[in-house]
């Protein structure tokens, strides 16, 4: 049986991708957590198959417990499951570690195929995602500048540059106004930028949103 942990703010979104492999005989999901600190004391109560990770959860976010986990876990595949696009986090999530990557739009027609995929020892990765990061690796390519950021400020970056106030960002992460604030400066300094609007053409030139 492939037992399935899936962590994930919403609980429509568990119930949706519970009712997709409900067909499945071989396949359950055994364990839902709705923040890392629940994804976490579950990993600790039982052994579990394959972590499906939401990218965007308040709190700790996915990126940073899918770190912890690589940490904790070594032999736990994850797979990302994101409202984002490849372009936003694809490449960020598999340097991670993590074991492949799929927008949640996906999920009804992929979701099966990436799961078996992946807990038998393979990756689940699209054509355009395996070149981005074989881009990567390249020893000519230069980093961008926000390649320098960390996990935390890349996600505040991509929300700055997605028109979201301050405020809006505390509420979504969890954290207070004054942590935004001082994401935001740590940002502008190592993108050497000065406002939020120079983000935002950064994210666009980039396509790290879309508008």
């Amino acid at each position: 049986m492939i037992k399935i942990l899936i962590a994930d703010d919403h609980a429509i979104v568990r119930e949706g991708l519970k009712q997709i492999v409900a067909e499945e005989s071989d396949m359950k999901v055994t364990g839902e957590a709705e923040n890392a600190a629940e994804l976490f004391t579950l990993l600790k109560k039982d052994n579990f198959s394959i972590v499906v990770l939401d990218i965007n959860m308040p709190g700790k976010s996915g990126l940073e417990a899918l770190k912890e986990i690589r940490a904790d876990y070594p032999g736990m595949p994850v797979l990302i499951l994101s409202m984002y696009g490849e372009d936003l986090y694809g490449l960020r999530s598999i340097k991670a570690g993590a074991s492949g990557y799929l927008k949640k739009v996906s999920a009804p027609n992929e979701l099966v195929i990436a799961i078996r995929r992946i807990v038998n020892g393979g990756k689940y990765l699209s054509q355009s995602l395996v070149e981005k990061l074989a881009e990567s690796f390249e020893t000519n390519t230069k980093l961008l500048a926000h390649e320098n950021l960390s996990d935390r400020e890349y996600q505040v970056m991509c929300k700055i540059a997605q028109g979201r106030s301050a405020e809006e960002i505390a509420g979504e992460l969890s954290v207070s106004v004054h942590t935004v604030y001082s994401y935001r400066n740590r940002i502008l300094e190592k993108m050497k930028m000065k406002s939020n609007v120079e983000i935002t053409q950064y994210a666009l030139q980039n396509r790290l949103i879309e508008l």
